[in-house]
Parts: C-alpha cells; structure tokens; sequence
C-alpha cells in the first residue's frame, strides 16, 4: 500500500536508514513497499538485496522534484523499468533532459501524480490520493479508476518530525525558523500500520484495489550473485582464457627464463582465474597498463593484486610474490565472496589522461567512477545544527569545545545536542570514490542513475560497499605524487645531463651498494614512503640496508603495530634472535622471519590456516573480517567458534588458544598486506636509486610535484645540501615550476605567495616567444603587469639581472606604472621613460630575508640562522649527538615538524623534529610535564635543552626546557 516510502538516502530529507525502515515496514504489517527516494536511486538496489533477505517484497521508484515542487512519482515495474529512471535521472543531471511537470512516455514504469493533477493519463499513470484529500475525492464526479493510495512515509514516529525540519533547514541554509511550508514534509508523513492505513481508506474500496493491483503489475527482481563487469575482453571467455595464458606466460620467460616453480605457480593461479571467470579482469587491467607504458607513463601496481605471479607476469606489478612467499589466496581464492581489486598508481598529473583511456576504450555508457557517500559526523553536526538555530559562531564553538559549560546550560544547546546521536552517521551528500572506476557488461543505468561531479566523469550514486553487494569488481586507479617525483626526475635528468636512465631495473637497486647505505643512513627525505621523521628513525634502528627488511619495515610502522609494542619487539628481536619467545612451534615455523611477530596481512592468514586449522580461503575470509572489510559480524562469530572447536581438537591449552586470537585480533585491523608493503618498497628503492645518483634533479622534482611529507623549505635545503645553488624567481630564468640549469636551481613562480597565475603564464609565454626581458621597462611593455603584482616581483628579487637595488626599482616601477585597480588596462609604453636620478640605495641581506619569508615563507639569501639575534649554535650538532649520549646539551633547531600522540594516561606529548645550523636533522621527544611549560610556539628556531638517549643506535633529545629564539627586527618597518 506504501507507493512513496523515503530514507535517509533522501539526502537532508528522509529520517530512517534502509535497515531499520525495513524492519518497521514489517513490524508494522506491509508485505511490500516502494522505495521512491528523492531524484536518486541511491538506496535502491541496497533496498531490494535486504528485503529480499527479511522477506519483504520490494519495489523501487524515484520521486521526481525540481527543486522543492513535487512533480511526480516513478515506479519500475522491472529492472528495464529502473533502467528507464535511472537513465531520466542521468539525463536530468547531464542537461540532455528537463524535468517536465508530466512524466515521458515510460515503457517500463508506473506513474503516480499528485491530486492535483489536470492533464490526460497515459495507461501506466494513476493519481495519488492523501488521506486529507478524501474529501474531495467524495464530491468529485471524476472517475475513481486511476486513483490510489498515496501516503509518503518519512518520518518513523511524530517526534522524528523535527529532526527532517532542521535536515530541510540544513539543506536550504535558513534558520529553522524561516523553513517555508512548500519546503518539508508533513506530520502526516509517519509510518503508520498497514491495517490503519486500510481502515482510513475504507470506504473507497477502488483505491485499494488499484493500489493492490498496481503493487502486483510490479515484478522488480535482480540477481545479486553474478559479476556485474565487463564479461569478456575478447567477446568469449574461452579466448579470454586462451589470450590471458599467452600473456602470462610471454611475461613468465621475461621475468623468470625457466623457472619451473615459477610455470608451477602460474598454472595454478590461470586455473583458479577461469574458474571464477576473472580472466576478463585481468586482462583490462593489463590493457590499461600496456597502453599506460606505451604512452611512457609510470606506473606501481600494489595491494593484494601484488600476491599474484600472472600480475607479476603482466607487468601489473614489480613484486615478485615468489621472493617474498606470497599467497595467491590472499588476492583471490574459490571461498572469496568479495570481488578482489587491483590498485595502479599513476602520477598525479598523467592519472585524468588515464581515465579517459578507460572511458573512451570501454565506452561512457559501460563505464563510471565509482561514488561515495559523506556523512555527517563529529563537529559538524553542531555546526549545521548551530547555524539553523541562528548561534553565533562563538556559542557553536564553546558546545564542541567545552559541552560541560554552565553557557551551554539553555534549551536550544540541550536541543542539538538531543538530536545529535540520530543525525550521526547520517548520509549528507553524495561524492566521490577516491580511485575506484568500474567497466559493466550492461550499461551502467541499470544499476545506477550518474551523476557529474567536478571531476567531470559519470559517477554512480552508491559506494564500493554496495558495488561489492551488487556484484561489481572496481578497478582502482590511483594517482601519487611519489611516482610524480619519479618520472619527471628521470625527465629532468634527460633535459639537464643528456642521460637517459631506466628507473625499472628493481633488481639492481636491491644489490646496489650505494643505495643500500642511503638507506641505512636514513638519508631518505623526499623518498616515498620512507622520509618521515619516524621512518627514518626505523631504518636507522634496524640499520636497514636490504630490500626485504624494508618491507617489514613499511608495515611495522604501521598505528596498530607500533601502538601495540610490537614494532619495539621486532626491533629487539631483529638485533638479538635470542630474546624470541614463541607462543607454540607452530607459531615458530610460520613466523620466524618475523620474529615471532605479526607483521604483515598475511602472517593472519599463516596463523589461522596453520595454527587455527582453516583452509586458506577462510583463514582469508578471517584476516577480512578482522580488518573491518567483512561487515558480517554473524560470520565472524561463527569462524571464531570454529577457530576454538579446531584448537580444542587439536589439543592446544586455553590460554594459549585465547592469547593467540587476541594477538590476531588486536593486529589485523591495523596491518598491511606483505604485497603492498613490498609494493612500496619497490618504490622506494626508485626513489633512492634517484636520491642517491642525481640527488639535485631529484630534489628539484620533488619540490615540483609537492605532496611529500615535508614543506618545501626542507626540499630546498636537500639541494642545497646535495650542491644546488639557490636562486630566487627570476623573470629571464625561472618558469612556472622550478628549473634547474646544470647545479643552479631557479626557484618556480608557483612559490610566490599570492601571485597572480595569468600573469607568470604571460611572463614565461612572452619569453620563449621573443627572447629575454632587457630591463623592467622592457618587461612591463610585454607583460601588461599591474603594480601590485610588479612590486611582487621586484621585492622577492626577480629583476636582479638589472643590477639595480630592489628599492630603486620600486621607484622606477611607480613611474612606469601609476596606481591602477585590477580590472584597469595597464599603461603601455612606446617610448623610453626617462631615467631617474636615485640616491644611493642601503640594502641588507636581512631585509631581503623578510621580503623572502613574507612572499615565499622561507629565506634564501640567508638561512633563519642568520637571523637570530645570537650567534650561538648549540653545545654540538646533529652529526655529533650519537657522541653525546647521556649527556644534558643544549642545540639550536629550525622547527621543521612535530607528531602529537596521547599517552596511556590520554596526556598529550610530542615528537619533533629540527635542522641544526648545518641542515641536518634532530628528533626530539617532549613529554606532557615538558610540553605543558615548554610548548612549540609554531615555526621559527628554538633553543632546546635536554638530554641525549639513544634507541639502538638512534639518538634523539629528551626536551625539559625549549624556548623560541628572538630574531633580528624587521628593517623595513
């Protein structure tokens, strides 16, 4: 009887999730409903999956609105039927369609209108009648045989009306107190019972007929087992599996020569691949890939895709999953019910040229990015809940700073704060997955109605959760800055050597001497993945020097691992074999290349499938429940009791049992795939090869392509270091981004705090098209500069080929150009200006440092150093501090970065992280007495006193005191 039921996917409208409305649909007698979420069908297939496991009937529609008039209600009939709306929907949003006030000529949906409604019916449209309009339905002479039940549900109880007013206040940006009529439901709009809902329409006996005979023409079904993606790569699965085989094993002679457990390896895995019919899969992405290298772009291939010897094969990935004992299963295996996924990173700049591959390659009616759903969430509830009750942004921020205040003691803080638990976790809007991308056999509206977020792609209105439910495996298509930093290094070198050089030969990186002792240095800044403070802090404590250590490494480092105490056993046990203690033997054979400790994803698996007596497909199905990618809490309990039952067979004590499944419980959530921690590694190893030979290109193209984990101060003091010569912009030398000219390195416009993009597009255009700019004259006449941009320029220094002060050229730019608003035309000239006669012109390489600060946020011509008002250093340096182990010193430090954590007492402590006077970094550790009197006052340099201790060979200062040092006035003021 229900033909308009909302949820919450009526984002800032409807009140309750699908699960819950479905258990009240049955509680409240109905043995069928129609979902009509409004102008989505978000919900929809969602709806039908859980309804179909509870024993309701469903049935899906859209409620058509333009903007808050209602226009009609679509209902499929069929899945062609929600095809049909989703495909209305798409147009809608891509502006190849309107939303009429009369629906088009539908095949396959059913049409409900408001009373109101005065045009013609089509045979599939009927009128929708509200319980406050049966009276007019008693006085009307129109006939009664197209007319139904219409009683919208959205709200579950009267008290719930509130909460979908302050939804539609949010979603309009008004007060509550300004919400219109037209704006929001009704209070009539409750879940009521089925048989109240029959009594109040008793007496019109024609309504419920054709509202039951409507219901029953609708026969919506959907198979949520099969694969939804494109089914074959070559127009049959038998030469998809023929196509695959050569491929894998082309790639197998090139990456193994003959190798028989290598030949062993890949039979096994192209046999379970065509079981499971994922050949098609396999074969895209290695499309995807092939064109990607053909095009020269870069590529790592990482995730449990990397467990796999045929994606090793196709060059997907660099991982070899037989150096490093990789299980196949823990990518795909016959009791996976999850689709598995690859994910490719591409650099950041070349991933959209990807993507367009793709939807060009596999048509845009096939293809779509995958969507996402935000929520609302923690703060930003009260922020949205604040404004629609007119607080000030003051009142809202003492609520989620300090709830307890006597202020906050009133009846609109107890209001929000009330409604607070309902509205947590709710849909607010729809967006975008981060990387996902799926490739359909049938056109994606089947599914899904697109929308066209900013990315500019057809995009599906649900998320990878329900993309897994439908059936639908995602192809993941990353982009990194890491991989930016590589090519164009390797691009750089080319340009500014004349070499060309192959960043692939992973195995000579591995055996590299020299870039092994980098890495064991811990000299890794701008390396991807290994430049943070507390990574290089790892590598130096496990004197890191291998490939394989590094990989354990990069998941070690992991939250969970380190919150744990695991990270500090590994190093331990790492140095000293002898302080490993196994829980059993069992647990000794499968973890003695970690120490009796685990480290990685799969280390769950080889516990539970060794130790807990899984096959390897459930001891998978376990390390995914653990990691939160299972959501069927019911089916973990069920593993955990047969992980019991097996222990108790296989005679293991209880305490033994329960210590090892809580280890296993306690690590899964927080662990990393060995696969994708190897896959980092790999490109690590590329980023250190580059480090280690071409550190100057390679800095430069760090600071090009942003993103790292430092500010990019810290990179150019890495050139420096390496033996770069900073420049500042120049007009005749730099570009928009960074160059480098053999050693001299010429910072990029980018950098200019506040300049104007257009402006430096038309300076590095209007150079290359006609030469080198002579003068300032010369180059105002080219640029059409305006003066508030010129004086940009001359103050950060770009005009010191003129040999001229920055102070006489302000002067001469304020007669070549008088003072113009942005939107004037600047004054060309034609003629010379006449020179000016200037005074001699004191300028101080301090002044210069404000300039540099003020405009590019850090110093060039002088180090911070320099500027301090004292000419002390420190008792020692960064180099030195191993030396001075136990000792209370005092050091000098250029604040680069600082971690905060809690302690097991939630006090707040620090790490930081200094240059000294030489460009070499400290770590230091503040804890909470230190931090409370001592803490950091934002970037600068500090006076640090403390002592020095060292952690397996490591040294870092334990901070009592530390104070912001004063610097030298601003002599520009």
């Amino acid at each position: 009887m229900l033909l308009n039921v909302h949820s919450y996917y009526s984002l800032r409208y409807g009140t309750i999730g699908i699960d819950p409305l479905i258990d009240l649909l049955i509680a409240a007698g109905y043995d069928t409903a129609v979902l009509t979420d409004i102008n989505n069908t978000t919900g929809a297939l969602e709806f039908v999956r859980k309804c179909l496991q509870k024993g309701l009937q469903p049935n899906v529609g859209v409620e058509f609105r333009q903007g808050d008039i209602f226009r009609y209600i679509g209902i499929a009939r069929n899945a062609e039927g929600l095809k049909e709306l989703n495909d209305l929907l798409t147009g809608i949003t891509f502006r190849t369609h309107t939303l009429e006030e009369t629906a088009p000529a539908f095949n396959n949906v059913l049409v409900l209108y408001p009373f109101e409604y005065v045009h013609a019916l089509r045979d599939n449209e009927y009128i929708g009648v509200k319980k406050v309009q049966l009276n007019k339905v008693r006085a009307s002479t129109v006939s009664r045989s197209r007319m139904v039940i219409w009683h919208p549900v959205t709200i579950e109880k009267l008290k719930d009306f509130r909460l979908h007013c302050q939804l539609r206040a949010i979603d309009n940006n008004i007060l509550l107190s300004q919400l219109q009529k037209q704006q929001a439901g009704t209070r009539e709009d409750i879940l009521i019972p089925c048989a109240t809902l029959l009594a109040t329409y008793k007496e019109f006996p024609e309504l419920i007929l054709n509202t039951e005979a409507l219901l029953k023409s609708c026969n919506f079904s959907f198979d949520f087992l099969t694969v939804k993606n494109k089914s074959t790569f070559t127009n049959s699965r038998y030469d998809d599996k023929q196509l695959l085989r050569k491929l894998a094993n082309d790639g197998l002679k090139q990456r193994y020569g003959n190798n028989k457990e290598a030949a062993d390896r890949v039979d096994t895995e192209l046999e379970i691949i065509d079981n499971l019919a994922f050949s098609s899969y396999f074969l895209i992405t290695h499309d995807i890939i092939r064109h990607t290298m053909s095009r020269g772009f870069y590529h790592v291939g990482r995730g449990s895709g990397a467990n796999s010897v045929v994606a090793y094969c196709l060059r997907i990935t660099d991982v070899c999953p037989i150096e490093l004992d990789l299980y196949f299963e823990r990518f795909l295996n016959p009791k996976r019910k999850s689709p598995p996924d690859f994910d490719i990173d591409f650099s950041w700049d070349q991933r959209d040229e990807v993507y367009d591959y793709i939807f060009k390659r596999y048509g845009s009616k096939y293809t779509a990015l995958l969507g996402a759903t935000s929520t609302f969430r923690d703060r930003s509830i009260i922020r949205e809940l604040g404004k629609v009750y007119g607080l000030p942004k003051g009142d809202i921020d003492r609520i989620i700073d300090d709830p307890a205040a006597v202020q906050n003691k009133n009846e609109i803080t107890d209001m929000i704060l009330s409604v607070y638990n309902q509205l947590e976790d709710f849909p607010n809007m729809r967006t975008i997955h981060p990387c996902g991308v799926l490739i359909s056999e049938q056109p994606i509206t089947y599914y899904s109605a697109l929308d066209l977020p900013p990315k500019g792609l057809p995009t599906v209105q649900w998320d990878m959760y329900a993309a897994e439910d439908i059936g639908f495996e995602k192809f993941d298509i990353l982009s990194q800055r890491g991989i930016g930093h590589i090519k164009e290094c390797a691009d750089i070198v080319k340009t500014n050597r004349g070499l060309q050089i192959d960043v692939h030969t992973i195995e000579d990186f591995k055996r590299d001497p020299k870039i092994r002792q980098q890495l064991k240095s811990g000299d890794t800044i701008g390396c991807f993945y290994v430049e943070s403070p507390a990574m290089r802090g790892l590598l130096k404590k496990l004197k890191c020097d291998n490939y394989i250590t590094l990989v354990a490494a990069s998941s070690i480092i992991r939250p969970g691992v380190a919150k744990s105490g695991m990270m500090k056993a590994y190093i331990e046990r790492f140095h000293d074999p002898t302080k490993v203690q196994y829980l059993h033997p069992v647990m000794e054979e499968q973890l003695k290349e970690t120490y009796g400790v685990m480290v990685y994803q799969e280390d769950v698996l080889k516990v539970g499938h060794h130790f807990g007596g899984f096959d390897i497909a459930d001891a998978d199905v376990l390390r995914r429940m653990m990691s939160g990618k299972g959501r069927d809490k019911r089916h973990l309990l069920e593993i955990e009791d047969k992980y019991y039952a097996n222990c108790r067979e296989f005679g293991y004590p209880d305490a033994i049992a329960k210590e090892v499944w809580r280890q296993i419980e306690s690590f899964a959530g927080y662990s990393f795939s060995k696969a994708h921690s190897a896959s980092f590694a790999v490109e690590s190893f590329q980023s250190l090869y580059l480090k280690t030979y071409y550190p100057i290109e390679f800095m430069t193209a760090v600071i090009n392509n942003f993103g790292g984990f430092y500010s990019t101060k810290v990179y150019v003091n890495e050139a420096k270091k390496a033996g770069a010569t900073i420049h500042l912009p120049c007009v005749n030398n730099s570009n928009h981004y960074t160059v480098l000219k053999g050693t001299d390195l010429y910072l990029g416009f980018v950098h200019i705090k506040d300049g104007e993009a257009s402006l430096m597009e038309r300076v590095v255009a209007e150079r290359l098209a006609n030469g080198l700019y002579v003068n300032m004259e010369d180059f105002v006449s080219r640029t059409s500069v305006l003066l508030e941009q010129l004086v940009v320029l001359i103050r950060i220094g770009a005009f010191r080929f003129t040999g001229k002060t920055k102070k006489a050229l302000l002067w001469e730019a304020h007669v070549l150009l008088t003072k113009t608003k942005k939107d004037d035309a600047p004054r060309l000239f034609t003629n010379p200006v006449k020179a000016l006669k200037l005074p001699n012109f004191e300028v101080t390489p301090v002044e210069d440092a404000y300039d540099e600060i003020e405009i590019l946020n850090f110093p060039v011509t002088i180090s911070m150093f320099d500027l301090l008002q004292t000419d002390y250093r420190g008792d020692t340096s960064a180099k030195d501090l191993i030396n001075n182990v136990g000792r209370s010193i005092r050091m000098v430090g250029n604040y680069v970065a600082s971690k905060y954590v809690r302690t097991s007492r939630n006090e707040i402590m620090n790490f930081g992280t200094f240059l000294d006077s030489a460009g070499d970094f400290f770590d230091t550790t503040h804890f909470p007495p230190s931090l409370r009197a001592y803490p950091f006052k934002g970037a600068g340099v500090y006076l640090i006193l403390g002592t020095v201790v060292e952690d397996f060979g490591f040294p870092s200062i334990e901070v009592e005191k530390m104070a912001k040092l004063p610097i030298k006035e601003d002599p520009r003021s």
